[in-house]
């Protein structure tokens, strides 16, 4: 029983953020458009925070829990990941103008597609509760929760907001209502959860692994922030004066400054 409400916890920590993606729309509830300057600056911030979470909470925690060697092999997988990710869904990659049409085949692809693509923001969920219920941390609703855990869901909820913005925009242009944008965005990391739950259980029966672990997390993101994010974000600022560096350079600097008392506490 413990187990399935630990496993439940975990659940629940990735839809939050999976949730958080939905806050991406919630901006057409009150303006027609979003400035690209705006645009890039969320970015920016995105990146920070999922650079600044992964160098001070998983490299931190993979180092405090294994070898620099270890670490290193973990990084190594998790980059591999990504681009094996990126190859698989190259030429199939979802449209978010095809999510009002889709029928139910075209919906199980649609998600098999972003379950490749978010599921190592749920990796890193899951690695980080690997302590639940352990000693340390706060308590929450009864169960000892790692400070990791929670500094790595505020993160990804932060960082999904930005891909719930881009998601929505296209969607907007094709006239879909507030209510359903908010959907389909959240409907876009809905892998996320279930990527939690099975990181957290194989590290929990398996902790021999988790500085691999926690490396593996740290790699993806990293990698992920480097090839999709500040590219997104300097393609977005190509009509802005510098190119949209300067918004860009804000934004990272402010992700880093939100981040980074969490990861002193």
């Amino acid at each position: 029983m413990e187990q399935l409400t630990a496993l439940a916890f975990v659940f629940v920590a990735g839809l939050i953020t999976a949730i958080a993606t939905g806050i991406g729309a919630v901006p057409f509830f009150f303006f027609s458009d979003v400035s690209d300057r705006w645009n890039v600056a969320l970015w920016g911030i995105a990146s920070g925070i999922m650079v600044s979470a992964s160098i001070f909470g998983l490299i931190s925690e993979g180092l405090a829990n294994g070898t620099p060697f270890q670490l290193g092999v973990g990084l190594l997988a998790g980059v591999v990941l990504v681009v094996v990710a990126h190859n698989v869904i190259e030429g199939a990659e979802v449209d978010p103008q095809n999510y009002e049409e889709a029928d139910f085949r075209k919906l199980l692809l649609i998600l098999g597609i972003l379950t490749v693509h978010s599921f190592p923001e749920g990796v890193a969920i899951g690695v980080s509760f690997a302590d639940l219920g352990l000693d340390g941390g706060i308590q929450l609703f009864g169960l000892a929760v790692p400070l990791l855990a929670v500094f790595m869901t505020i993160a990804i909820s932060i960082h999904n907001i930005p891909e719930g913005l881009a998601i929505s925009i296209p969607l907007r242009s094709m006239k879909v209502s507030n209510w359903k944008m908010v959907w389909w965005a959240i409907f876009s990391s809905l892998p996320q959860p279930i990527g939690a739950v099975i990181a957290y259980y194989f590290v929990r029966i398996a902790r021999e692994f988790l500085p691999f672990g926690f490396g593996f997390a740290a790699g993806a993101m990293v990698y992920l922030v480097l090839t999709e994010f500040i590219p997104e974000a300097l393609e977005l600022g190509k009509r802005l004066p510098s190119g949209g560096k300067p918004e860009l350079i804000a934004g990272l600097v402010a992700g880093f400054g939100i981040m980074i008392p969490l990861a002193f506490i």
